[in-house]
């Protein structure tokens, strides 16, 4: 037992030396402002990786014999609860309240992986765009690909547009693909590299649903930055990051057809990455709509915890001990007549 605990305290002042001060004293400033009260435990969670934890999303299309009794003897349990406004019978996500990994699976050319690690209030985004079989998807800001995978745990798109601007990220996002999806499938999906911000003009009103999920300050591994100077370039670059959302978020609704609905995700708490984008569309475009996620948030409500005081429309997810999901803002929008 004392072994385990000075292993313990050693990893942790290990990690801890690795915290980036700066980023933090900023995050320090900022969210006490924004979250008040709930900050504290908030900055608990992001700086403790040894209290992260990751669910198991099962891969529909690969047969993985034993793996949920094996899950289930570990002490998983399913994320997502029947009761939820829309949940596909295949999709199938496990989590356990233990910290610690599920071990990964390496990329084998040609073998389907059986299961995606990953932080389970990422799989909001997906679940809130109710993807259905038959309609036309596009996924703004792919890379690395875990929600373009979600979606397909969904449904079969009639067609599916993975775009990823930068070179490194969209070839991580083609492997990601290769690993989860079959070859019949995979005719289905366009993989490009174009800039999100063009995709409204070139192909406006094309598609049923579009998932923007944001290029955002990435708080949890903002903090762990290990070079302090490009820390703080990032930190000053941080500012214009709302402006290249909105204009992600404005090309987005010129790409989606009258009805259809988008969903904005950032993995930031920033409120000038979530809320002001979505209220700046919201007062500067008459065509787009709010759309309540109250039913959803609802559902889920075990596994995560929700800031207080959102307005229905947006979620965000803070990463609290024993649910350290998050942060993850989930905003949705329906376009309601053509620009």
């Amino acid at each position: 037992f004392f072994l385990s605990l000075k292993l313990e305290k050693k990893a942790k002042g290990k990690l801890q030396k690795q915290i980036c001060q700066v980023v933090l004293d900023h995050f320090e400033k900022q969210y006490s402002a924004e979250l008040g009260d709930a900050w504290s435990s908030v900055r608990d969670v992001l700086t403790s990786p040894w209290c992260w934890q990751h669910a198991v999303l099962l891969n529909r299309f690969s047969q993985s014999p034993g793996l949920e009794s094996s899950l289930a003897e570990q002490g998983f349990h399913p994320v997502f609860p029947a009761a939820l406004p829309y949940l596909p019978p295949a999709f199938r996500c496990y989590s356990r309240t233990a910290p610690g990994r599920f071990p990964a699976q390496k990329h084998q050319p040609g073998r389907l992986k059986g299961y995606y690690l990953l932080n389970a209030a990422s799989l909001l985004p997906v679940l809130a765009l109710e993807v259905k079989d038959g309609e036309d998807v596009l996924d703004l800001c792919a890379a690395p690909g875990g929600k373009s995978v979600a979606v397909l745990q969904c449904a079969c798109p009639g067609h599916f547009h993975c775009n990823e601007y930068d070179d490194l990220r969209s070839r991580w996002l083609e492997q990601t693909i290769e690993s989860f999806i079959p070859d019949p499938l995979i005719n289905l999906i366009t993989v490009s590299k174009l800039d999100g911000r063009q995709i409204g003009d070139l192909h406006p009103e094309f598609y049923d649903k579009v998932l923007v999920d944001a290029p955002c300050s990435n708080d949890r591994s903002w903090l762990f930055s290990a070079d302090p100077q490009q820390a703080v370039l990032r930190l000053m670059q941080r500012k214009e990051l709302s402006s290249l959302q909105f204009q992600l978020l404005r090309s987005a609704v010129q790409a989606l057809r009258p009805g259809g609905s988008l969903v904005y995700s950032t993995c930031t708490l920033s409120r000038a990455e979530n809320s002001d984008v979505i209220n700046l569309m919201l007062n500067s475009c008459r065509n787009v709509m709010p759309v309540d996620l109250s039913g959803m948030a609802r559902g889920v409500s075990q596994e995560f915890t929700f800031l207080s005081g959102m307005q229905q429309h947006e979620l965000l997810v803070l990463p609290e001990k024993g649910r350290a999901w998050g942060p993850m803002y989930v905003a949705k929008l329906e376009k309601v007549s053509s620009t």
